[in-house]
């Protein structure tokens, strides 16, 4: 896709937009027999659903004092000892392969959760109450096109992404990261951000969300990860939200040099980077998306193959865009699509094909 020939939605008041509230896809029995195989599957003492039963909440606000789209559940005394010892043994899974021999000082300091989004999830905040440093971690309600979004992004993107599931369950890691808005408006502008590198991981960020079909990843569905390198820093994008695997008919809700909330990194890849710049750029994350296809392709394949028969989305939004695809490649490869897990697996085969034939020389 191309930079200079697109109208991003700030321009021309685009109406289209993801759904805010989509339907839940249940984890099928294929996906679950995948997840339990590669490790991914754990036993709760506690479900999503357990969370719910908080006695109020309080709106929570940030260190400046402003709201936030986060509250803080308060739960029983017996209801919070109840939680507390399931959730700490589960922070123990994320990090330690359910090595228990470390929890005696760690406490569960409060729990938040957030209406704002699809899945409505819980983050629980751990403490060491040692030296009070502290970490979080997700609870939300199961949804296969999550679970999909989840493992592509960890088989196909620079990130490794640790996540468990259980039944209607699903427990994530924290993402580290400064969100893309706040990043924006906060850090855009600083004598020492390097504008160029911002704009080239726009341009990579959007190539892998295209590839790989992940939609809704408007500035706040994203971070920036900071790194400090020689004389200078690095950046990378990371999605955060996965909700949207899949799931939308629209091409243009895939690309996030579309979204309105996205403008300014749009802008910014015009301003500073020359069309064949941004084409080298595009070309390398696809040599990139291939190398680590090619190194987990026996799990990928496998993936595939539950995901195309799983049911992710509504048939109309499957016609639309499978339609848009052949028109955007000027082909008909999609047109025998039926599922939005085939639309992927081809969209990944064609977006990828030429790479990994140079990789992998027939």
């Amino acid at each position: 896709m191309q930079f200079d020939k697109i109208i991003n939605a700030k321009i021309k008041n685009e109406t289209d937009r993801p759904q805010m509230r989509k339907d839940i896809f249940p984890v099928s029995p294929r996906l679950e027999k995948y997840l339990n195989q590669y490790g991914r599957a754990l036993k709760l003492s506690f479900t999503y659903k357990d969370l719910l039963n908080y006695r109020y909440s309080v709106p929570l606000k940030n260190k400046q004092g402003k709201l936030t789209h986060w509250e803080t559940a308060i739960y029983d005394l017996k209801e919070m000892q109840y939680l507390k010892e399931g959730l700490i043994n589960t922070y123990a899974a994320l990090k330690t392969e359910g090595n228990l021999s470390f929890i005696k000082h760690l406490d569960v300091e409060r729990i938040d959760f957030c209406e704002f989004g699809n899945s409505v999830p819980f983050r629980i905040r751990i403490i060491n109450r040692i030296n009070d440093n502290y970490d979080h971690f997700y609870i939300k309600a199961a949804d296969a096109s999550r679970i999909y979004g989840l493992e592509l992004e960890d088989l196909l993107s620079p990130n490794r992404i640790t996540f468990l599931s259980h039944k209607n369950t699903l427990i994530e890691e924290h993402i580290p990261g400064i969100p893309g808005d706040v990043f924006l408006e906060d850090y855009l502008n600083l004598p020492e951000t390097n504008k160029i590198r911002i704009a080239k991981e726009f341009v990579k960020f959007n190539e892998r969300c295209f590839a790989r079909l992940l939609g809704d990843m408007r500035s706040y569905n994203f971070v920036v990860d900071i790194t400090p390198d020689i004389e200078d820093y690095q950046y990378r994008l990371r999605a955060i939200d996965f909700d949207q695997q899949s799931y939308e008919g629209k091409k243009n809700l895939y690309l996030p040099q579309f979204y309105r909330e996205n403008y300014e990194y749009v802008e910014l890849v015009l301003k500073t980077l020359k069309p064949e710049v941004i084409a080298q750029y595009q070309m390398e994350e696809q040599t990139a998306m291939a190398y680590r296809a090619i190194t987990s392709r026996r799990q990928l394949m496998e993936l595939l193959s539950i995901m195309i028969k799983d049911e992710l989305s509504e048939y109309h939004k499957i016609k639309m865009l499978r339609d848009e695809l052949n028109e955007h490649f000027d082909t008909s490869y999609f047109s025998k699509c039926s599922t939005m897990g085939t639309i992927v697996k081809r969209q990944l085969k064609l977006v990828l094909q030429k790479h990994l034939q140079q990789i992998v020389p027939s």
